[in-house]
Formats: C-alpha cells, structure tokens, sequence
C-alpha cells in the first residue's frame, strides 16, 4: 500500500516552516501470467500468428530470389559451368577442328551465355555444310549437328572438278572426277547462275537409260544445252523447258543408228 502523505511538523529551528515527511520510492513490478485475462492472451496470441502467417510468404519470396540470384550468377557469372567439349555429329568432309574453330566459342565461356542460332551459323557458313544446329549438353559440353551438302554433279574446273549439290552449290573441289557423278559443263558454277540450274533441271528430266549413256550435260547457253553421250552421240537439248517429253523422244532413239538427236522441239524431232 503506498505511503500516505506526511503531516507537517514545524519547529523553533526551522522557523516554524513545515518539515518534509520520508521520500516516497516507486518500484515496477511486472504481472504475473494470471494478471492477464485469458481472452487478451488469446487475442494477443492470434496477432502474432496473424503477422507470422503474413510474413511468411514475403520470407518464402525472399529466399527464392536469393536461390535464383545465386544460381543465376553461378550458371551465367562462373566458369563452374563454362565450354569444355564440342561435340560434332555427321561431319564427315569438315573436321571436327574446322567445325570447332567456326563455332567460335572459347573454352570456359558460360554454357548458358552461348548464342545457339550465331553458332549455328557459323558452321553452316562451311562450304561443305547444308545446315547445323548447336544444342547444350549440360553441364558443360555443346553438340554440333551437322546435315553435309549431297553431290549430284561435277564441273570441270581446269584440270580439277568442283562438286556440286542440287541446289547447284560449288561445295568441294577435287582432282579426280568421282565415279557416278554426271557431268555438268558451265562456265561458272554457282546456285545463283542460270546455267548450272538449267543444267541441273535437265540432269533431273532424264530417263535411267540416258543416265547411264550420259558422258555430260553441256551448257554453252540457256538456249544452247546438249547431252554427250558413250560412242560419241549428241543429243541438242535446247532449253530446259519440256524436259520429261524429251528425254522421253531421245530415249526411244537410242537404238537407232545415228551419232546426233534432235530434241529441241520434241514434237518434231530431226536425227542424222
């Protein structure tokens, strides 16, 4: 119980002045559990989880960021993951060190900083490439797919011969003439030239049989295209319009006794 207020006292010394009672001392005592309600301990209980649950997805969030953060930073900041291999696949006339030098990516670099369609074309640029994809193997390799060009023809190229694709690509010179391989004759070789797709069009219009005769397809003009056949035979082509009807007419005249066809108009056809 607190101390009640002190009487006053006065005295001859003092002057009569009242004199002060003993000092009052105030002490915080802090209440016990059973001081507190039961219902405030409930309500004070809820709140707290009420804030738990409410931070707890912002602390979820926080976490994965620094996760994400982390492995971001480890998978495109460090080498941990960095190039070690390039893997080539279906390279047979580029070598894997000229597919790996025109992939360009040094060893160490981040596998997940690889600009794919750049490195692709890159080694589709070979000449001898028709097309190539570059995929991750992780943890640290690249896989080159490599789709070599086909040849259906050689041109003569001075005394060497340049291999050509049906697209008429110049992909490959050699210095023999491979066995199997028609024979096209134009002055320049090219998929953007005229002749060479003239003189592809009609490689792909002739019969088996003229195949197997066919010495060489030779394109002096667009208009000026003839077949050199085994036993020194010609056929004058033309253009290489109507091709199916007259590689249709020469076939049939194969058998005939005579060293030049006349094909050019194949409904009118002239044979000496």
């Amino acid at each position: 119980m607190s101390p009640g207020p002190a009487r006053g006292r006065t005295s001859a010394a003092d002057g009569g002045a009242p004199r002060r009672g003993p000092a009052r001392r105030w002490q915080l005592v802090r209440a016990g559990r059973d001081a507190v309600p039961p219902s405030t301990r409930r309500f004070m209980a809820r709140a707290r989880q009420r804030r738990m649950r409410a931070a707890l997805p912002w602390a979820v969030a926080a976490g994965v960021l620094a996760l994400a953060g982390l492995v971001a930073w480890t998978v495109l900041g460090t080498g941990l993951f960095g190039v070690r291999e390039v893997r080539v696949e279906g390279a047979k006339l580029a070598t894997p060190v000229q597919v790996h030098d025109a992939v360009g990516v040094p060893d160490g670099v981040p596998l997940a900083r690889v600009d794919l369609a750049a490195a692709a074309r890159r080694v589709g640029a070979l000449p001898v490439v028709e097309r190539a994809t570059v995929s991750r193997d992780w943890p640290d390799a690249l896989v080159v797919r490599v789709t070599e060009r086909t040849a259906v023809a050689v041109v003569p190229q001075g005394e060497a011969f340049a291999m050509i694709d049906g697209s008429g690509v110049a992909f490959r010179t050699v210095e023999r003439r491979p066995a199997g391989l028609p024979q096209v004759t134009v002055a320049r070789p090219a998929a953007d030239d005229p002749g060479t797709r003239a003189g592809l069009e009609v490689l792909v219009a002739l019969t088996p049989q003229l195949r197997t005769e066919l010495v060489d397809v030779n394109v002096e003009g667009l208009a000026r295209i003839s077949l050199r056949l085994r036993g020194d035979r010609t056929v004058i082509w033309g253009d290489a319009t109507r091709g199916t009807d007259k590689a249709r007419v020469a076939t049939a005249l194969l058998d005939e006794d005579t060293d030049r066809i006349d094909v050019s108009a194949p409904d009118v056809v002239t044979f000496r």
